[in-house]
């Protein structure tokens, strides 16, 4: 780190990265953009100009050779998390990968050993769970506001609509499960902890375009969700208690103006007004922070293994049709 900043180079000009992470990062004052890599030149050249990056890679090999990067943002397609995540600890650099961390629970523990191993940080990239309307829900279901909760149900759906994009790529892990359904489990991981077992049912063009799940808990408590690729664009989370429920219009991307969280208790409800805020500014902080002070994160990168265990369960279903243990 320099200056009290955590040296960044990003692995790949997708475009999550210049949409949303890149100017995150310009905007955090833990961190700072010195390098990127694209096996595109004149693509990382074009990036390196908008965010005023001083030093473009011809590739990802190059980058990690830096010496003057502490940790690297990986956006590349899911089909090379994995790869790329080995490399990248075994070159000493500390770990952003996006979401989802791996294409399956044995990739994603493969590679939370090889950072624990090489001593570097890994984290998949949730940004939602820095939100301040996720911390108010886990907060008001903690005080009991609506008593014990049973039951959670969630969507994230949207239209692709280039034929070629890598989310309807099966080799490349593309899917609708993997690329917004993991929000779903995630949540309802979030907030009823570890499944005990799926069951799911998909329609398949190449990948899964829409598919509907459900994840069994302890206690007799659900969560039950729905997400795609070739469906209207949905979102939304509702945790259901014993005595009443918690809305969330835009649980996942609630973009920086202020959400509502809806509290309901029979014929009452109270509607709580959240600040603002940019979720990936706040896990992109978190995350300069735990390297900077040499502490786990909120939540560690094992939280993603069982995330795809999940997942793993939920693809395996809608291929048998059978319930499948977790």
């Amino acid at each position: 780190m320099t200056d009290g900043r955590l040296r960044w180079g990003i692995l790949g000009a997708a475009r999550i990265a210049v949409r949303r992470v890149l100017p995150a990062l310009q905007r955090s004052e833990r961190s700072a953009v010195v390098a990127i890599a694209s096996r595109d030149r004149a693509r990382a050249e074009d990036v390196a100009r908008q965010f005023s990056i001083p030093t473009i890679h011809g590739s990802y090999d190059a980058l990690l050779a830096n010496h003057d990067i502490d940790a690297v943002y990986i956006p590349l397609p899911n089909s090379l998390h994995h790869q790329w995540t080995l490399r990248s600890a075994e070159a000493g650099k500390h770990v952003l990968c996006e979401k989802p961390l791996a294409t399956s629970a044995e990739e994603a523990q493969e590679m939370v050993q090889a950072c624990r191993e090489r001593g570097v940080l890994l984290q998949e990239a949730f940004m939602h769970r820095f939100h301040p309307q996720i911390e108010a829900v886990q907060a008001l279901v903690a005080a009991g506001e609506i008593g014990p909760p049973w039951l959670v149900r969630s969507a994230f759906t949207f239209t692709v609509t280039s034929a070629d994009d890598i989310r309807l790529n099966p080799s490349l892990g593309g899917g609708g499960v993997i690329d917004v359904g993991c929000y779903c489990v995630n949540i309802s991981r979030l907030l009823l902890g570890e499944p005990h077992a799926a069951y799911a049912a998909a329609h398949i063009e190449g990948v899964d375009v829409r598919l509907a799940g459900i994840l069994r808990f302890d206690g007799d408590r659900v969560a039950e969700f729905d997400c795609g690729l070739r469906a209207p664009f949905r979102q939304f989370c509702e945790v259901v208690g014993v005595s009443g429920s918690i809305f969330l219009e835009r649980p996942f991307q609630p973009e920086e103006r202020p959400p509502t969280v809806l509290v309901r208790r029979g014929d009452q409800e109270r509607r709580l007004e959240i600040p603002g805020a940019n979720q990936y500014v706040l896990m992109v902080d978190h995350f300069a922070e735990c390297v900077h002070q040499n502490r786990t994160p909120r939540y560690p990168a094992e939280d993603a293994v069982a995330n795809m265990r999940a997942i793993d369960a939920l693809r395996e279903s809608a291929r048998s049709g059978r319930v499948i243990p977790i």
